[in-house]
């Protein structure tokens, strides 16, 4: 199995098809020489420590969970995050529960996607303005598999103008600055100065464990992004994962 210890913000560049966004990936790009770069699915990686030894398996969607047959060793220091990973279906062990986990897989190959967690503000704060601290350069959201909310994160694949000057660009998810709707959040980018004349794309995820509990209904989340013809909003079906 490969894969990349540190969580980045792009995904592989031929996945994504325009240039990647070099300028973006300072320390945390991972150059990985795939056999096969188209990935099977974009998973939850989570981590198990116990008594009995550690182990991982993957969240595919809000109800079906994968065992990786080869998961003794936890990947990205034994911290949950998001991934694309390549796999083949395999045989069910016949000491893992066919009740808990839908398919046993083999893992050619996984790369974490940059994986946050939200930031708290308050309606009247302006920390989400371009002269402000998290900043609103303009992206657009991709309406495709890649962008999604399941098992408690909202995954964006996001195209966005980057330079060359290998300034670092800034993401984050803004909670909280609409206080009649709980559910409304804001995709900041931040270039922080950086050109804008080459063409990039890029995948993030959120997690959102601080909005508050649907207590098991599904509600509207309702993201909202300046774009490059001003503020849109995309709606998603959004409901508190069950741990």
């Amino acid at each position: 199995m490969k894969f990349s210890r540190k969580p980045y913000i792009l995904a592989i560049t031929a996945i994504l098809a325009l240039p990647s966004l070099q300028s973006c990936l300072s320390n945390d790009n991972a150059n990985l020489d795939y056999s096969d770069l188209e990935p099977s699915a974009i998973v939850t990686v989570k981590p198990v420590v116990s008594e009995e030894g550690d182990y991982f398996y993957f969240q595919l969607n809000d109800r079906e969970k994968l065992w990786p047959v080869d998961n003794s060793v936890l990947p990205y220091d034994g911290k949950e995050v998001r991934a694309f990973v390549k796999y083949d279906e395999t045989d069910m062990p016949s000491d893992v529960d066919p009740d808990i986990y839908a398919k046993a897989v083999k893992v050619q190959w996984m790369d974490s996607i940059l994986t946050k967690k939200t930031v708290a503000c308050q309606p009247d704060d302006d920390k989400y303005e371009i002269s402000g601290k998290y900043g609103s350069d303009p992206v657009e959201i991709f309406n495709d598999w890649m962008t999604n909310v399941e098992d408690g994160y909202l995954t964006l694949h996001f195209f966005t103008k980057v330079g060359n000057s290998g300034i670092s660009h800034e993401l984050n998810l803004l909670t909280g600055r609409n206080a009649d709707d709980p559910y409304e959040v804001f995709f900041a980018h931040n270039a922080h100065g950086d050109g804008a004349f080459l063409n990039g794309q890029g995948i993030v995820a959120f997690r959102l464990e601080d909005l508050p509990d649907t207590e098991g209904e599904t509600v509207t989340l309702t993201l909202k992004y300046n774009s490059f013809d001003g503020v849109k909003s995309v709606k998603f079906d959004y409901r508190t994962r069950e741990d």
